[in-house]
């Protein structure tokens, strides 16, 4: 709701010549939530003690305005209309002579009016609290990142050579448990075996074991070669080694490798 206020000009600084139109002299205020927030305005732009209204001054006040709107043709909701007669009751009873032995006994008529506006002050200034925070999509505004899941995983500390080489002793230990068979003696190219070792490692979709990966050789011989070619290809940049804490099992994936 509306409530306006008329602006008063000095006549002697208003040429005689100048049409001012009658709305022109009308100046929005403020915007009223409701008849509580009017009748607070009142009191609290005059600094009256809401705790001991001067219910005539306030009334007469309060009935001014509800003239004003109704001139302005202003469309004025029934709450303002029921604040209205409600203070004009209130008036009338303390105005109304009461014996002196009730004096004491009877509720102030203001008492219930003085609640409902202390209790709506006290949910107009947390509302205006709250609406003072930071608030999403008008203060604070979400950021979505992406990130290589492969990066995230790779971000713990690189793997010690100590740790290689307790894998690599454990799988050659493991090998020599395997009964032994004559294979023909064929040379091993290292840079072969690591053509084998990558497209292997880039055809997974995740990361492999790699005391796995060593243990599929069928000897000592190609466990060695196995585990040079993978430094070798450690050392070019085309796949990494992962283990997220000490003595916990070592991982190896391509460095395009995503889960």
């Amino acid at each position: 709701m509306l409530v306006t206020e008329k602006v008063v000009f000095d006549r002697d600084l208003i040429p005689e010549d100048l049409y001012i139109p009658p709305d022109a002299l009308i100046v929005i205020l403020k915007a009223f939530t409701g008849p509580l927030d009017l009748l607070l305005y009142l009191i609290r732009r005059q600094n009256l003690d809401i705790l001991d209204i001067p219910i005539a001054e306030v009334t007469k006040q309060y009935v001014a305005y509800i003239d004003m709107m109704t001139t302005m043709r202003l469309e004025l909701a029934g709450d303002y209309l029921v604040m209205s007669a409600t203070l004009a009751q209130i008036k009338s009873s303390m105005l109304l002579p009461r014996p002196p032995e009730q004096a004491d006994e009877e509720e102030d008529p203001r008492a219930e009016l003085v609640r409902r506006l202390l209790e709506y002050e006290a949910f107009k200034n947390a509302a205006g609290e709250l609406d003072q925070l930071p608030r999403m999509e008008r203060d604070v505004f979400p950021i979505h990142a992406t990130y290589d899941e492969n990066l995230v995983k790779a971000a713990p500390a690189p793997v010690e050579m100590r740790e290689l080489l307790l894998a690599l002793s454990d799988v050659l230990d493991r090998v020599r448990l395997v009964k032994d068979y004559e294979v023909s003696a064929e040379p091993v190219s290292i840079d072969k075996h690591m053509e084998y070792v990558l497209n292997k490692i880039q055809s997974s979709s995740d990361y492999l074991s790699f005391r796995e990966f060593l243990g599929e050789a069928e000897s000592r011989e190609l466990v060695v070669v196995t585990f040079l070619a993978i430094l070798e290809l450690v050392k070019e940049g085309h796949i990494v080694l992962v283990q997220h804490e000490q003595y916990a099992p070592i991982f190896v994936g391509a460095v395009t490798t995503t889960k």
